[in-house]
């Protein structure tokens, strides 16, 4: 496979889930300050945006703002809008590789992104939100329904599964400090699609420190950290056998990186996860832009990682 074919393949993985993630983590930030009437609006913005790695602009920060720069601006390849915009151009890119079907329905989600924001601007953000979720959602059906398990699947999987970790710490960034008994944690769990997951594995009211360890944890929840980073390894060890006649190793950089965190992750008790919880969040954060350095510079040959990949860590 071309390095460019394979690294656009990459990138639609990445800024699909990159826009689904962002409208997740933007609706609870939205619930939050409605359903908290003493959560103070401009600084839970401002720790928003610097969990996203947005710096904030001078003068008043609110949700609205929040919106504006994480969900409408096509500028911005860490929006809404500019993911999907982004995703699309990397799809052009490999229309010898992605399905018709895939492609006709990121296309037709770009087409309709004005449409909806307008809508969105008159009725509520999250008419917005909830269509990025279901368009990003049917992508991912088509793509496992319509391409081949060969290397192209394996690297849109992999761009999936490591802005999937990185979304992932960062949405649990965004509610860190909220009550242990807050209802937002609730909402954090509905944003995730995780909270008839969470009930059925536990089987008792929601506790902050079990959502935290059920979305790093869990080993079978899709959307959970650990599972994300196995299956990145999964896919990285099966790219290296390809190129080295059936050997595997660990000497590649983003192999050993995937694999540290996966195993510091695994062997780490609920009471140490809780405590260190701020640390270790960044520490997945960094981990992520250091194995997309590491997969660009192996697989894709070019000098300078995409943007993203230096993105500020929460």
């Amino acid at each position: 496979m071309l390095s460019r074919i394979a690294e656009s393949l990459f990138w639609i993985g990445r800024y699909a889930e990159r826009a689904e993630s962002t409208s997740r983590i933007l609706d609870v930030h939205v619930h939050r300050v409605l359903e908290d009437p003493w959560l103070d609006d401009a600084s839970a913005s401002r720790e928003l945006l610097a969990v996203m790695g947005t710096p904030p602009p001078d003068g008043p920060v609110g949700s609205q703002l929040v919106i504006e720069l994480l969900g409408y601006d096509p500028d911005n390849s860490s929006s809404i809008v500019g993911a999907i915009s982004a995703a699309r151009e990397n799809a052009r890119s490999a229309r010898v590789v992605v399905s018709s079907e895939a492609w006709e329905c990121l296309n037709a989600t770009w087409n309709e992104l004005d449409h909806t924001e307008q809508l969105a601007r008159r009725l509520g953000p999250h008419i917005f939100f909830r269509y990025i979720r279901e368009r990003t959602a049917m992508l991912a059906g088509l793509v496992d329904a319509t391409l081949a398990r060969d290397d192209g699947w394996r690297f849109l999987a992999l761009g999936r599964s490591l802005e999937r970790v990185d979304m992932t710490a960062r949405l649990l960034s965004s509610s860190i400090g909220d009550d242990p008994n807050s209802q937002s944690w609730v909402s954090l769990l509905r944003s995730c699609g995780a909270h008839e997951a969470y009930l059925r594995t536990y089987r008792r009211a929601v506790d902050a420190s079990r959502v935290a360890e059920f979305l790093l944890l869990d080993r079978l929840f899709p959307r959970s950290v650990y599972w994300s980073l196995a299956l990145a390894e999964q896919i990285l060890a099966e790219l290296d056998s390809g190129r080295r006649g059936g050997r595997t190793t660990v000497h590649d950089a983003a192999r050993r990186g995937v694999g540290l965190a996966r195993t510091e992750l695994e062997f780490r008790g609920v009471d140490d996860l809780v405590e260190d919880m701020p640390e270790l969040l960044r520490g997945m954060s960094q981990t992520c832009s250091e194995v997309s350095a590491a997969i660009t510079a192996r697989y894709f040959a070019r000098e300078t990682p995409r943007a993203w990949a230096t993105k500020v860590p929460v």
